[in-house]
């Protein structure tokens, strides 16, 4: 709907069921992904009292493309593939020889890096698409257990995480405006202010459509806009095309403005 429909039910709800309505810009579902490999280690150790807590994991992290073929240094003696609901692929590699991890293990190990993908290390968003291969590591006969090495295998995937080139991908939607001709001007210079790429152009009477791919973290407020541009005689459509990796400065934005809310949470 567009804001008329929301300004309207914002009334209804304040002055006839007198409830206060605050608004908010909508979140963008960003996802996080790698553009290179890295490595990471993380010892987990832990000593209170009677038994303790150890675990160490080593890993390497690469991104993940289409019928890639397998690039890791080391053999790998068992592969995961997960579809993450919010999509995308995980690949899991256990690459363990001479049982330096115990194999009873690698599900925590995998149980922490999942909780880590669910809350990506730059913007808490989704990650997807990373090939996690874990080639060695280090038990304690005594005080490794399961949550020892969940904990080694979220914090190594975090670091390596930040190391392999991190960037964050935003959504792109296929969008077509219909104008009338003599308002083209005004339409395309919005778009281009709004990041579009302009696909192409066809007409229909006498009017014109717009066919472009712009980030959806753009088009908040659109329908306003285009109702002023075009004195209410302009439509659009949207539907989601692909997730795209943001412009750097897009990026430094973006991180800036997560960084100042987890401290205000804190």
């Amino acid at each position: 709907m567009g804001e008329l429909h929301l300004n309207i039910a914002k009334w209804h709800i304040e002055n006839i069921e007198k409830i206060a309505i605050e608004y908010y810009t909508p979140k963008i579902p960003y996802r996080e992904t790698i553009t290179r490999q890295a490595k990471a280690m993380y010892r987990h150790k832990k000593q209170s009292g009677g038994s303790g807590q150890f675990g160490e994991v080593h890993m390497l992290i690469q991104p993940y493309t289409e019928n890639m073929v397998n690039q890791t240094e080391f053999p790998i003696r068992g592969t995961e593939m997960h579809d993450l609901p919010w999509g995308g692929k995980l690949v899991f590699n256990n690459c363990i020889v001479g049982g330096s991890i115990d194999a009873r293990f690698m599900p925590a190990i995998l149980k922490g890096i999942m909780e880590k993908i669910e809350e990506g290390p730059l913007t808490g968003s989704y990650a997807r698409d990373i090939v996690v291969n874990v080639y060695d590591g280090k038990m304690h006969p005594v005080d490794s257990n399961e949550l020892a090495f969940k904990l080694a295998g979220r914090n190594a995937f975090k670091d390596a995480f930040k190391n392999a080139g991190p960037k964050i991908l935003e959504p792109i939607y296929d969008v077509e405006v219909m104008v009338p001709a003599d308002r083209m001007g005004d339409i395309m210079t919005d778009l281009q202010g709004r990041r579009a790429v302009i696909m192409g152009m066809d007409s229909e009477g006498h009017y014109q459509i717009v066919k472009a791919k712009v980030p959806l973290a753009e088009m908040n407020r659109y329908s306003t806009a285009l109702s002023s541009l075009t004195s209410g005689s302009g439509s659009y459509s949207l539907s989601f095309a692909e997730y795209s990796m943001v412009p750097g400065d897009v990026q430094t934005a973006l991180l800036k403005a997560y960084e100042e809310q987890e401290s205000e949470e804190e």
